[in-house]
């Protein structure tokens, strides 16, 4: 089996289970009990959310974990708008770029729907990169809060934040984003990019599924949207998930120490399963950036007169697992809503296929699914996909 579907998921690292291991087992106390086993727990829990800060450069106060990347990114949203339109009434607008995770916009979304916020979506370009004078232009005092994804899920183009950063610090605008994608790959310093928030999921970087964090600075006043027992300083209430929180931990400072490595040779390899890819299948359309403005870990492509299932069902047939666009849209007929915003006809964004890739990946293995790729486009392209 050839696995080139991290952006969906990583595998769990082997020593993120061995740290987590005690917390599931003898050392299984509530940290908020106030015995022997809940300090063995608070003082696990502690440790873990000091290693996360340690990556991210904020306080350990400032790490909220969460169950993952989505419900950071609704706690980002939700929270820090309600938070601030509270303070001033006429903060009643959110500004978010148009290809953000459904994550992100659903959250914008629920706002417009439930509590009368206004949504204004800022354009991009060609291959999905945001367009930094629309967005200044719709910066003002009645902007909430502005979120960009850091680098996209499906077509892996990566945003310059410290320089959208530096135009909403102008308006004194929380700007967050979601970092899902990035970690693992690019610097996560929240204070070089930048950002008053940052979301984060474990299992793209070999932590279990089921963890993550939002990366809050202690300045920027957001309303919880889970409420109970007061857990993490109010921010989000429930029992803490320690062994996770612990592998979590885990997993991103062993990806932080091999990140440079990592993107340096993954890169690399990318550049050449694509050139290959559009050599080998001449019908090929690239989608997304391209160079240092792109995931190492990402390769996405269009392929006219196939289907981007057809595809996947015949690679997968040789042993070649991908993915047709983000997993959290999986069973959806309609086209990439991120496709559709980078300017794709609806006809052609139903082609799509991306490759992403763990730091794991050889060359070996991407030579071999180009060359299953090549069959199964021929193939569906003579018998009418």
């Amino acid at each position: 089996m050839i696995f080139l579907d991290a952006a969906a998921t990583s595998p769990v690292r082997r020593e993120a289970i061995e740290a987590m291991f005690p917390y599931l087992t003898g050392s299984f106390g509530n940290p908020s009990s106030h015995h022997g086993l809940g300090e063995q727990a608070a003082q696990a829990l502690a440790a873990a959310r000091a290693s996360v800060a340690e990556v991210v450069h904020c306080r350990p106060g400032e790490v909220v974990f969460t169950s993952g990347g989505t419900e950071a990114d609704n706690l980002a949203i939700k929270g820090i708008a309600l938070a601030r339109r509270q303070a001033r009434p006429e903060r009643n607008r959110i500004l978010l770029s148009a290809i953000e995770h459904p994550a992100v916009r659903e959250s914008a979304e629920y706002l417009v729907r439930w509590h009368g916020f206004e949504l204004d979506l800022v354009p991009v370009d060609g291959e999905g990169q945001l367009d930094h004078e629309a967005f200044a232009a719709l910066l003002g005092p009645r902007v909430a809060v502005a979120s960009v994804m850091y680098a996209n899920n499906e077509i892996g183009t990566i945003q310059a934040l410290s320089e959208l950063a530096a135009l909403t610090r102008e308006h004194r605008i929380p700007l967050h984003s979601d970092g899902v994608q990035a970690s693992g790959w690019l610097n996560l310093d929240i204070t070089e990019l930048g950002l008053e928030a940052l979301s984060l999921s474990g299992h793209k970087f070999g932590a279990p599924k089921g963890i993550g964090a939002l990366i809050l600075r202690s300045q920027t006043i957001v309303e919880p949207v889970i409420h109970g027992g007061g857990q993490q300083g109010g921010l989000r209430s429930g029992t803490e998930n320690v062994a996770f929180a612990v592998a979590m931990a885990t997993a991103i400072k062993l990806a932080e120490a091999e990140r440079a490595e990592a993107f340096a040779r993954v890169s690399a390899l990318r550049d050449k399963f694509i050139s290959t890819v559009l050599s080998r299948v001449p019908s090929a359309q690239l989608t997304g950036a391209s160079g240092a403005t792109r995931l190492p870990s990402n390769a996405s492509f269009c392929f006219p007169e196939t289907h981007g299932e057809s595809v996947l069902l015949e690679l997968e047939r040789q042993s070649v697992l991908c993915s047709s666009g983000s997993a959290c849209a999986a069973g959806s007929a309609d086209p990439s809503a991120v496709l559709l915003a980078i300017g794709l006809p609806e006809e052609l964004a139903q082609t799509a296929v991306r490759f992403s890739f763990t730091s794991s990946i050889t060359e070996q293995e991407l030579n071999d699914a180009v060359g299953a790729l090549a069959r199964a486009v021929e193939g569906l392209a003579r018998y009418g996909r």
